[in-house]
């Protein structure tokens, strides 16, 4: 194989975006060969193009006309879908969440451990993003010592009614399975769990429809403990402007800030728990040290991440997010939702089983009537870097 040829499942928003910047031969030795969707209005014109066009997403993984998927479908769809087009010997790779729950989850990953030959990614741009790849490398190389504490306030996902209304599978629990965390604040829980890896225990406080006629999480303040003893919170919502975004990461030997587009770093010129064990007096602390790390924005993160597709396909290249990667997103905003609903602490890891029998209580006992409105083609792609 000297190319792979993709097909799209699922030709909502951010399905067209894959779709554009692949025709616009933004990532080599790749060519979108079809597209998928149930709304024929969708993808009519992809047929002018030259492009297979499917109304099932099962027609196109038996077609024997794509090498490799993307599936960009609601999320309930992804474990299904995954697991159809694995078994069909298709590569994959999955749109966040991998799943909507952890047990979906863990079905997806069993079905693609045992297809180690066929690639298996999930779409978690951000982890190509420069930003964050700075604070991995200053985590790694030892530059913030141990981990403390960290918070994530990421309150600019702002969304209006018009947008919950758009979609009848939008912000309910049978068509979503959750709200901000499972939506929007997946890319940021991925990378949190990323750089500092999972808590141990979380405690969520979660308010449902606190902005919005929906019947899922849109307010979310959540705390987390790690093994180690740090602590962290982490807070967001769709319905609070204008909103912040503002990740800190504090460690015995300084402080990282990412805010407005700057990464800033305090350094101490000494371990904070050494030097306040050896100091002769009370009043005093580390002399520290201050620096701006410069980093440029990625210009196609998402195209990024689909080159490493090709290239593990082809080359055997090692993916930046391998698809069970994705587990630990879903796990923790499912913990932190779960840990809300019942009022308590949670020690991860998450009972799977738990919690799905707790959102197929949620959906069975759901008397929410979601009303639908068409609305006109906004730029989504301005929420992509968070």
């Amino acid at each position: 194989m000297n190319i792979v040829r993709v097909g799209i499942i699922g030709m909502g928003n951010i399905g067209k975006y894959h779709a554009e910047y692949l025709l616009n031969k933004k990532v080599s030795r790749c060519e979108l060969a079809a597209v998928c969707s149930t709304s024929p209005e969708k993808i009519s014109n992809y047929e002018t193009r030259g492009i297979k066009i499917f109304a099932s997403a099962g027609d196109l993984i038996s077609s024997k006309a794509v090498d490799a998927v993307i599936i960009a479908t609601p999320h309930y769809q992804h474990t299904s879908l995954g697991i159809a087009a694995l078994e069909a010997g298709l590569h994959v790779m999955v749109e966040k969440p991998i799943s909507a729950h952890k047990a979906d989850a863990l079905r997806l990953l069993t079905a693609a451990q045992s297809r180690p030959r066929q690639i298996f990614g999930a779409m978690f741009q951000l982890r190509a993003e420069p930003r964050y790849l700075k604070i991995q490398k200053l985590i790694q190389n030892g530059d913030l010592g141990e981990i403390v504490r960290l918070s994530w306030i990421i309150t600019d996902w702002y969304r209006t009614e018009a947008y919950y209304t758009s979609g009848g599978w939008r912000a309910t629990w049978k068509g979503e399975g959750g709200g901000v965390l499972l939506n929007q604040c997946l890319h940021n829980l991925d990378t949190l769990q990323w750089l500092c890896g999972m808590p141990s225990k979380v405690r969520g406080f979660c308010q449902l429809g606190r902005y919005h006629n929906i019947e899922v999480e849109d307010n979310v303040t959540a705390y987390l403990e790690y093994p180690n003893g740090a602590t962290g919170v982490f807070i967001t919502s769709t319905g609070e402007a204008p909103g912040t975004n503002r990740f800190e990461i504090a460690g015995t030997r300084g402080r990282i800030v990412l805010e407005s587009n700057r990464l800033s770093f305090t350094r101490n010129e000494s371990d904070m728990i050494e030097f306040s064990r050896s100091a002769k007096v009370g009043f005093t602390k580390p002399d520290v040290w201050n620096a701006e790390i410069p980093f440029t924005d990625a210009p196609a993160p998402h195209a990024t991440l689909m080159q490493n597709f090709v290239e593990a396909i082809l080359d055997g290249t090692p993916l930046i997010a391998p698809g069970e990667h994705g587990i630990g997103s879903v796990e923790l905003a499912n913990a932190i939702l779960y840990s809300s609903l019942i009022a308590q602490d949670l020690r991860l890891p998450l009972d799977a089983e738990a919690y799905e029998q707790k959102l197929h209580e949620l959906i069975a006992t759901s008397r929410f009537e979601k009303k639908v409105v068409e609305i006109k083609n906004d730029d989504f792609t301005q929420s992509f870097r968070r």
